[in-house]
């Protein structure tokens, strides 16, 4: 077999890693582009402030940004000493960004933590980190987080300093002291970002400067935002969607970016067309509830051009009513935390059909393979087997555990995704599934993805997810989780019976049906399949038959 045969592509090399910090990038903006806004903070109208602000729309030059997050680092210096580890867990506020950028330039590692996380989740993060210190805010979406930091926190040696983030004003813009930072390489840790968690245990992934930084400019690049131009995201920034892709993906190009505190599909419109946005940003399931608002044609988005999407396998139909409603041209990423994040990213340039059915192809400087996960060798063109990557972007490893680290970066330096897919003799890649999403039903291998595809076709299903259900006779069988168009009302499962039968193989057909009003999903947009079997095994999911209508 000829090596141009093979499922595996080297790294383009014409591009040069950015040999940069993630405070390098800040300084850079500031100093050739200190007039332009950097950042725009939007909350739903008439909220209060989260961090004790007088106000819910404030603006950032990056000249004001960067003062703002140097004395952040001075004052950080004063409570924590270069490679501690630091918590941060909020909702999208400004103060957020400017803590990203002070503990990049004090030589801190941030911990982002999910703002929905209960005490026992939270503590977990803050004990497996090993963090010297928790920023918060006192409330979120009803949650008296005070209170549930007070309760996380109790009796974690390593825990020195709590700081609520609406004494912000009174204790780090207060900070007085000037001069040098400490010096922080490109290979230094940045971030621990734990992993998303669909299978139910998170695992603490610690990135480095240049990887994240590198990343960012590469996938902005690809994505074609322009120089100057606006981005409005309301991806969360705990995720490397919001601060990795966001922030430092703006920052690379002296853009705005428009942070959103929530999503909400009304006010991520509204914020698009109030500031003119040339890129809007949002999972799958953030863009299908932006394109179901009964408003939509009444917002003025004829300055949008770019939509970008990621996180979760974007469905081809899905793709098409973005650039087709939307009136903008689509790009989508795959890749996953342990490599900063992204792998593979469509093009805007790229055909309708490859933005609709492949995930692209990959960034430069890394790469990539796909191989066979019963003997680790490279299979060929066009056939499945598990996405590997290696490059500048991999993580340093999962933080205090060896083993795991072990278990997914193996001796070569190859990271193997736990995802499925095939490359074909252009370089593109179509993700197929995950490993253990796979369905063995009698024997047979069935892959989730397929079917999920099959399904969002139909008109009367909004969302949908296909998972594997223990079975007596079969081992597994196929059950499919939807949520409807319109609430509560679902088209006659005879009907999505008969669709399924008509595109794919009977096995594939599913046999168990279920409605729901939404899906559980990560922070990051991932649907977590093991609640939806929690809820299936609790009966807390309604489960219908085909002569239901």
């Amino acid at each position: 077999m000829a090596p141009t045969d093979l499922a595996h592509l080297p790294a383009d090399t014409s591009r040069p890693v950015q040999d940069l910090t993630t405070g390098d990038l800040l300084r850079q903006a500031a100093a050739d582009s200190p007039g332009q806004i950097a950042l725009i903070e939007v909350a739903p109208a008439d909220a209060p402030s989260l961090t004790g602000a007088d106000r819910t729309d404030r603006t950032w030059t990056y000249r004001q940004l960067l003062d703002e997050a140097q004395q952040c680092a001075h004052w950080l210096l004063t409570r924590f000493t270069p490679g501690e580890r630091i918590t941060v867990w909020a909702p999208n506020v400004p103060e957020w960004t400017i803590l990203q950028y002070g503990a990049a330039l004090a030589g801190l590692v941030l911990v982002t933590a999910n703002p929905a996380l209960r005490a026992a989740e939270l503590r977990y993060v803050l004990e497996q980190s090993r963090s010297a210190g928790l920023f918060h805010t006192a409330a979120f979406r009803g949650t008296d987080m005070t209170a549930v930091a007070r309760e996380a926190s109790t009796g974690l040696p390593d825990l020195r300093t709590t700081t609520c983030f609406t004494d912000w004003s009174a204790t780090v813009r207060a900070h007085g002291e000037t001069g040098s930072l400490p010096e922080v390489r490109p290979g230094d840790a940045a971030q621990i970002q734990y992993t998303s968690g669909t299978t139910g245990f998170p695992k603490g992934a610690l990135l480095h400067h240049r990887g994240l930084v590198t990343n960012a400019r590469f996938m902005i690049d690809r994505t074609q935002l322009p120089r100057a131009g606006v981005m409005v995201s309301a991806m969360p920034l705990f995720h490397t969607a919001g601060c990795a892709m966001g922030v430092l993906g703006s920052a690379h190009q002296r853009a705005t970016y428009v942070l959103c505190q929530l999503f909400d599909p009304a006010l991520v419109l509204s914020t698009a067309e109030r500031h003119r946005a040339d890129l809007l940003c949002g999972v799958p399931t953030m863009l299908i509830a932006m394109l179901g608002h009964p408003g939509f044609d009444g917002f003025d988005l004829s300055r949008l051009s770019l939509v970008l999407s990621g996180g979760s396998p974007v469905p081809p139909e899905l793709v098409r009513r973005v650039e087709e409603r939307f009136g903008a041209r689509f790009t989508a990423v795959y890749g996953q935390t342990e490599l900063s994040p992204v792998v593979t990213q469509t093009s805007p340039d790229d055909s309708p059909e490859d933005k609709a059915t492949t995930a692209g192809r990959p960034l430069p400087q890394l790469e990539l393979a796909i191989k066979a996960p019963a003997d680790d060798r490279i299979v060929s063109t066009g056939q499945q087997g598990e996405i590997c990557v290696r490059g500048y972007q991999t993580m340093l490893g999962y933080f205090g555990m060896p083993e795991r680290t072990a278990e997914t970066i193996d001796a070569e330096g190859w990271l193997h995704t736990g995802d499925l897919g095939v490359l074909d003799e252009r370089g593109y890649l179509t993700v197929t599934g995950r490993l253990k999403d796979m369905i063995i039903r009698g024997g047979e291998n069935i892959y989730t993805s397929e079917i999920e595809k099959v399904l969002f076709t139909h008109p009367g299903v909004r969302d949908v997810t296909v998972l594997g259900l223990p079975d007596p006779t079969w081992g597994e069988v196929v059950a499919a989780v939807l949520v409807p168009s319109k609430p509560g009302r679902l088209p006659p499962i005879a009907e999505l019976h008969g669709l399924c039968r008509a595109e794919l193989a009977p096995h594939k057909t599913p046999t168990r049906w279920f409605l729901a009003a939404e899906l559980p999903l990560t922070g990051s947009g991932k649907i977590q399949k093991f609640r939806l079997r929690d809820q299936v095994e609790a009966a807390e999911l309604t489960e219908l038959t085909q002569d239901q209508q």
